[in-house]
């Protein structure tokens, strides 16, 4: 069985009929509707280059006796899921009270949407995103109040966050520039469909960004995998990660690769199968004070090398397994079973840094315009802040808040200059 056909078996034997994926699989979103209710809300960006698909969707709804309202295309949120765009969609709802939710977008619509339709069935309780933060914060009150959110449909157009598979929404505050996340398996989309073909109009940046941040979601999580949770995670994140590093650099090369397009559309989904199972946290956790200077995917490719060599004594056995990824992909030279703790988590994060090295990506912090140590401040402090505290704890060596400023610290000055000896160790 090819690594393909392991992805493909692998996301229907966790999604099961709920999730249609594949090539030319829009067609699906009409049938999913009708399963759920008569009036939808379509929201999705209005530009050019995702009108054929938004047309297919809103073709795929009609012909299945579902009617749109309003009769027009509700536009989608900006980059990031900035907070002011959650409200707007909020209104939105309220205003045409539509049975389902169809949201056709990357990361960011969709994380919005499932953020919006949050406040729209609990703004009775209390109106304010900030009450929803955090981890079972919806369920807690859904069960309080006895209500119900509305449906969703995502319609995916971009193979990066997996946030149409997932209980995540990321939602920015861009005044301050730090994004916060919603963690609820009450806000996973009922029906979810990518047509891996849409990401072929995906620009060559935004393809990395996405491959890198679905290597994130894989990495992150294995490495803080369990005893009890290993073998599965193992399965789901090397075969992601794999596909990712075998696929991309072809991808870049040719965007029209219809196979290789496929292959981190399936990369992507298995990121976000990881993150169902497990968590993320160092580099997620950084990444959510940089989100003024870089895209998500960018930022956590940035950081995990450096995270990396922190976790590196706690992690051996799964760093022999990723390291093997990236050797086999000719991304590492040196011979692993010769290194052990620090030393392997140094030869493993090298080859992370190559692959970005390839690609064009940053590798330090300093590479970042707008970068100033204000930034590192910006993130150990949202190290400490109780509602990202499930990032700190998800970590292989957890951390408490009283920890971060003696150990994170260092990881993010090592990061900032690229210099892998600054990091400190836990005894």
């Amino acid at each position: 069985m090819s690594e393909v056909q392991k992805a493909r078996e692998l996301l229907r034997q966790w999604k099961g009929d709920s999730y249609a994926f594949g090539l030319g699989v829009l067609g699906k979103t009409g049938e999913y509707a009708a399963e759920l209710g008569k009036t939808a809300m379509v929201i999705a960006n209005r530009e050019a280059w995702l009108k054929p698909t938004v047309d297919a969707v809103v073709n795929s709804l009609k012909e299945n006796g579902v009617e749109l309202v309003p009769n027009e295309i509700v536009r989608d949120a900006a980059p990031n899921a900035p907070r002011e765009d959650v409200y707007r969609l909020e209104t939105y709802i309220l205003h045409h009270q539509p049975d389902v939710i169809v949201v056709i977008g990357g990361g960011s619509s969709i994380d919005a949407a499932k953020a919006a339709n949050v406040l729209a069935s609990l703004g009775t309780y209390d109106a304010d995103i900030d009450r929803y933060f955090g981890t079972g914060e919806v369920t807690k009150v859904l069960q309080e109040t006895g209500k119900k959110l509305r449906p969703v449909i995502a319609v995916a157009t971009a193979a990066s966050s997996g946030a149409h598979l997932t209980k995540y929404s990321n939602v920015t505050d861009v005044v301050v520039g730090q994004k916060k996340l919603i963690v609820d398996d009450a806000i996973v989309p009922h029906r979810a469909v990518f047509d891996y073909a849409i990401t072929k109009t995906m620009p060559k940046g935004f393809t990395a960004d996405g491959a890198l941040d679905g290597v994130a979601h894989c990495l992150e999580v294995f490495l803080g995998a369990s005893e009890e949770t290993f073998d599965k995670i193992k399965d789901v994140a090397l075969l992601g990660i794999d596909l990712v590093v075998n696929n991309l650099e072809k991808v870049m090369e040719n965007p029209e690769d219809e196979a290789g397009r496929e292959a981190l559309g399936l990369a992507t989904d298995l990121g976000g199968y990881a993150i169902m199972i497990g968590g993320t946290n160092g580099a997620h956790l950084t990444s959510f004070s940089l989100v003024d200077l870089t895209s998500h995917g960018r930022a956590c490719a940035l950081m995990n090398p450096y995270y990396t060599v922190f976790f590196a004594p706690a992690v051996e056995k799964q760093l022999r397994l990723v390291g093997d990824v990236y050797r086999r992909a000719g991304l590492i030279t040196e011979d692993l079973d010769k290194l052990s703790g620090r030393d392997l988590g140094i030869a493993v994060a090298n080859g992370m840094v190559e692959l970005s090295r390839r690609i064009g990506f940053p590798t330090k912090l300093t590479d970042l315009e707008g970068f100033t140590d204000e930034h590192i401040e910006r993130a150990l402090t949202a190290a400490k802040d109780p509602q990202l505290d499930m990032k700190l704890k998800n970590m292989p060596v957890p951390l408490s808040a009283d920890l971060v400023d003696e150990y994170m610290a260092p990881i993010l000055e090592a990061a900032k200059v690229g210099d892998f000896s600054l990091i400190k160790n836990m005894p």
